[in-house]
C-alpha cells in the first residue's frame, strides 16, 4: 500500500526586509533552524514595483552553505570573489556554493513592466563540506529539462531525478529535488517523493486541494498563493486543482541532522566556528579559494 504524506505544517509566507532595502516574502527563515533540514531560508522576491528590490543586494559574504536563485521575471545581474560575473534571467537559475567562503552581490532589474519574479533558496551544507572550495554554476532557461503530460501538466527538474528525467544541475552535496510544477484547472494529481526526505511545497500562483490523508482518501486542505506546505515523510502526495491551475516549488532533501550555528549569512555548526569566520572578516582573511574551476572532491 502506498504511503501518502500528511501536511505537516503550512504556512502563508510573511513580509520582511532584506539587503539593502529589498520588499520580500520570506516562506522559511523565521522558525528555529533545523525544521526544513536541509533547507534554512526560501524567498519569494516577487513585485511588479521597482521601488520595492531595485537597491538589491549588495557586496556580502557567505559561508558554509549554497544559495539558489532562481528567476522568473526580469533579470539580477551578479559578480562573484571567485570571477564569476552575468546575468540571470527569466527561467535561469543560479546555484552558488559558498564552501569555505565568497563574496557575491546580485542586482534586481524588473522586466520592460517593472516586473522582478524569483526566488532564493539557501540549502546547508554537510560539516564536512563547510569548508569546501566555493563554486558557481549558471543554468539557462533553455537547459532546464521539462516533463509535459498529456493533461497539460508540466514539471521543470532543476536538479534531482523525476520519472527518470535527471535535473540540469548535478553533482550537489547535499543531492536535493527542486522541480517547478504548474497543474491545470480540474485534475487530479500523485507525485512521487523519497522517503525519507524533507519536502516542501511553495504555491506561487492560484491553488489547489491537497489530500490529507495517509489512507489517500480522507480531508483535503486548500493551498494558495505564499503558502509554504511543509509534509510529513511517505512515498507520494495527493493534489486535485478545480476552478484554478497551481503552480509551485517542490523542493526535497535528505537531512543533515547536525547542530545548527548560524548568524547572518553564515552558516557553521559550532559558536566557536562563527566566531572564526566573523574575526577573519575583519581580519580580511575570509576567502580561502579564489579558483573559478573549483569543484567537490568526495
Amino acid at each position: 500500500m502506498k504511503k501518502y504524506r500528511n501536511i505537516k505544517k503550512l504556512v502563508k509566507a510573511h513580509a520582511t526586509l532584506e539587503g539593502a532595502g529589498v520588499h520580500l516574502r520570506r516562506a522559511i527563515g523565521f522558525d528555529a533552524p533545523g525544521q526544513y533540514d536541509p533547507f534554512l531560508l526560501l524567498d519569494d522576491f516577487r513585485s511588479d514595483t521597482p521601488a520595492d528590490y531595485i537597491k538589491g543586494f549588495p557586496w556580502h559574504p557567505h559561508r558554509g552553505i549554497e544559495t539558489i536563485t532562481y528567476v522568473l521575471k526580469g533579470e539580477v545581474t551578479h559578480e562573484d570573489s571567485l570571477g564569476n560575473k552575468g546575468v540571470i534571467g527569466a527561467g535561469d537559475i543560479q546555484w552558488m556554493t559558498a564552501g569555505s567562503g565568497i563574496y557575491h552581490q546580485e542586482m534586481p532589474q524588473g522586466d520592460k513592466n517593472g516586473a522582478m519574479y524569483g526566488f532564493q533558496l539557501w540549502a546547508n551544507l554537510p560539516a564536512k563540506y563547510k569548508m569546501m572550495d566555493p563554486r558557481y554554476r549558471g543554468i539557462r532557461a533553455a537547459d532546464i529539462p521539462e516533463i509535459k503530460k498529456p493533461d497539460g501538466s508540466v514539471i521543470k527538474v532543476i536538479t534531482g531525478t523525476y520519472e527518470d528525467v535527471q535535473g540540469a544541475i548535478t553533482d550537489v552535496v547535499t543531492s536535493p529535488g527542486y522541480y517547478d510544477i504548474f497543474i491545470p484547472r480540474g485534475q487530479e494529481y500523485e507525485l512521487k517523493t523519497e522517503t525519507g526526505d524533507t519536502v516542501i511545497w511553495y504555491i506561487f500562483e492560484e491553488d489547489g486541494y491537497i489530500e490529507n490523508s495517509v489512507s489517500g482518501n480522507g480531508k483535503v486542505q486548500k493551498a494558495e498563493n505564499g503558502n509554504l506546505v511543509l509534509f510529513e515523510d511517505g512515498e507520494r502526495i495527493k493534489i486535485k486543482t478545480e476552478e484554478k491551475p497551481i503552480r509551485f516549488l517542490m523542493i526535497s532533501g535528505k537531512p543533515i541532522k547536525e547542530p545548527i550555528a548560524w548568524y547572518g549569512p553564515i552558516v557553521m555548526n559550532t559558536d566557536e566556528e562563527l566566531r572564526t569566520a566573523y574575526d577573519e572578516l575583519e581580519k580580511g582573511t575570509f576567502v580561502k579559494n579564489t579558483n573559478p574551476g573549483a569543484r567537490i572532491k568526495k
